[in-house]
């Protein structure tokens, strides 16, 4: 897995819509709110749908399969503990779509406090009652990522915001993933880290500036703390927003304890995302939004094949 995601030439997908999101996602694919309303369980069956339906798709491919495709796919908790076609979903996307399995670990964001918005911890932030997972006890970050093994997952991910220039809030976004970060390489797993920069920010040049400062520190730390041991161990996945200036990452994508940096897209529609990403040598996507533009309840399987494949390989093109 780790050398397709190296050397594979395309994109992450992101299907890891949050209960807090799922609303907005079938409203854009267009499913018929009476079938869920006020029934989350019917919300989460829709969604998953929606999901496998893509997944699915004789045009979701890997690059072992196209000249191009999908490198991996990050899934959101409720549909890694459902199945595609008799397969858990992670046992699915790898060995049938030969597509790497990610997961969405956090559990939302605390109120915007110095500019940012961390993560809830952990320790703190029971299941869902109504998921088929739950249970009445809290879960630990371990144990989540212990079974997320298990389940033949590769790696994780976790997001938070950053709102304004604040450099002592940014700071704490940035140890606060690199410290859970830490725990994730220690269970066997990849994290990818999501310190998403919000696009609608006046400050979004100067928070990208702070960002990448904070970010390099840590790179260092971590390449530090590890020093002498097996390096990919010691290695991390950046998510972040496409940045104002061209190729400003170059500097964490050559750190060694950088694996990859990933784009997300962040609000910007298909176009907006493919065109700004373009412009980012060696950054490839991880869309969400961008990816399932233009993909409705409606359409036939051709119909929905076609925006697929068109949307994949536009995405492709522009994680060249």
């Amino acid at each position: 897995m780790r050398d397709q995601l190296l050397h594979g030439h395309g994109f992450l997908a992101a299907l890891d819509q949050s209960g807090g999101s799922t609303p907005s996602a079938l409203q854009n694919y267009q499913y018929p709110s009476d079938l869920y309303q006020g029934n989350e369980a019917s919300m989460f069956e829709a969604v998953h749908g929606m999901r496998c339906r893509i997944m699915q798709s004789p045009v979701f491919l890997s690059p072992q399969e196209s000249a191009g495709g999908v490198l991996g796919a990050i899934l959101f908790e409720d549909t890694l503990h459902r199945t595609v076609e008799g397969q858990q979903t992670a046992q699915y996307l790898w060995n049938t779509k030969q597509i790497i399995p990610f997961l969405k670990i956090d559990q939302g964001l605390l109120p915007k406090v110095a500019g940012v918005q961390l993560m809830k911890p952990f320790e703190e932030s029971p299941p869902a009652p109504s998921a088929p997972y739950s249970s009445s006890s809290l879960v630990s970050l371990e144990e989540k990522l212990q079974t997320a093994r298990n389940m033949g997952v590769f790696g994780t991910k976790m997001r938070s915001v950053i709102h304004e220039n604040n450099p002592k809030g940014i700071k704490v976004v940035v140890e606060q993933q690199f410290d859970y970060g830490k725990r994730i390489l220690k269970a066997g797993l990849v994290p990818i880290l999501e310190p998403e920069v919000n696009i609608e920010s006046a400050e979004k040049q100067e928070c990208e500036e702070t960002l990448k400062k904070c970010l390099l520190q840590a790179l260092d730390q971590l390449q530090e703390e590890s020093s002498g041991g097996d390096e990919n161990i010691s290695q991390v996945i950046l998510k972040l927003s496409i940045p104002c200036q061209d190729n400003f990452y170059q500097e964490c994508m050559d750190h060694p304890a950088c694996l990859k940096v990933v784009a997300l897209s962040g609000g910007y529609s298909q176009a907006e995302a493919n065109s700004r990403l373009s412009k980012q040598p060696k950054m490839i996507a991880s869309f969400s939004r961008a990816l399932s533009e233009g993909l409705t309840h409606n359409l036939s399987d051709e119909e929905f094949n076609k925006v697929l494949e068109a949307s994949i390989a536009s995405i492709v093109q522009a994680s060249v």
